[in-house]
Order: C-alpha cells, then structure tokens, then sequence
C-alpha cells in the first residue's frame, strides 16, 4: 500500500510502505540473498535470473541484477553500492544513472519494521522524471505481490513440516 507521502518525500521520488506477514529476518533475506531475490524481484512479465544478481552484504558493497523481459530478452540492469546498511533494519543503495531515474544520483532507502510476525517495509527511491517514478512505483507494487505470495508459500510449507 502506498502512503500519504511525508512533506520531506519529494514528488520526483517513490515512496511506499508495505507491511508482510513474515518477521523481520526473513524479510531481509528476500532483499539481501540472490536465491531469495530472484523469486520476486521485478515487474509482472520480467523476471530477474538468480545468475544475473551479485550482492556483497556490506557497506561499500554491490547490489547489482539484471531483469529480462520474458517475451522480447530486453535486459534491464540495475547496479548499485551500499552505502549503509543495518541488517535487518536498513538498506541504502546509490544507484547508477543507467538504472532509468533521472542524470542525479538516485538512492533507493529501504527499512525494515519489525512488528513481532508481521515485518512493515518504508521504501524510498528516486528522483525519477514523472513517467519513470510511474513506472518504478508500479514495478515495486508488483514485485511485492510476487514476495507476499512466495512468503506465504514459505509460511505453508512450513507448517505442514
């Protein structure tokens, strides 16, 4: 769900909070382990190849992927450097202009809540033109579908154990 943006939250940026029935540790596993990331990363009819995702989980460190669309091949990379990071709690990556945001610098800052079994995610990224923040916020709200889904799969199969 996308909130009321904060009067500091500048119009060219996304922001969303998102809450996951999973707790915090696992959720951060979905952004921080490739095998996890590629289960849901990405737009409806694109999907991002476990091989194409490097992460090096620290500050300075690179979180990098490629997305493919699934019907033409178009390759999307998406490379970043973490410049902080507080696992499980927080995530900042300074993204390369090539990822489609605007010539600045784009930042995309991600926290993590924890609410006992239930994780809340803020999320904030830009700045972006008008089309792409579009894009982008919808591209996030997609993907999170995909990660609810696969959380709740864990959840199920975990039970039956």
């Amino acid at each position: 769900m996308t909130d009321t943006r904060p009067d500091d939250i500048a119009d060219t940026d996304v922001y969303i909070t998102r809450a996951f029935d999973a707790p915090r540790p696992v959720v951060w596993r979905f952004f921080i382990e490739p095998e996890h990331l590629a289960v849901w990363f990405a737009p409806n009819g694109i999907t991002t190849p476990a091989g194409s995702i490097a992460i090096d989980p620290r500050v300075g460190g690179r979180w990098e992927l490629i997305m493919v669309d699934d019907t033409s091949g178009d390759q999307f990379p998406m490379r970043g450097t973490i410049v902080e990071l507080v696992e499980p709690e927080l995530l900042v990556l300074r993204l390369d202009a090539s990822t489609g945001g605007s010539p600045e610098a784009m930042m995309l800052r991600i926290q993590f809540h924890d609410h006992g079994e239930r994780t809340r995610i803020t999320l904030h990224q830009g700045p972006f033109t008008p089309d792409r923040r579009h894009d982008t916020e919808t591209g996030w709200l997609e993907s999170f579908v995909k990660l609810d889904r696969r959380l709740s799969a864990d959840r199920s199969s975990t039970k039956e154990n």
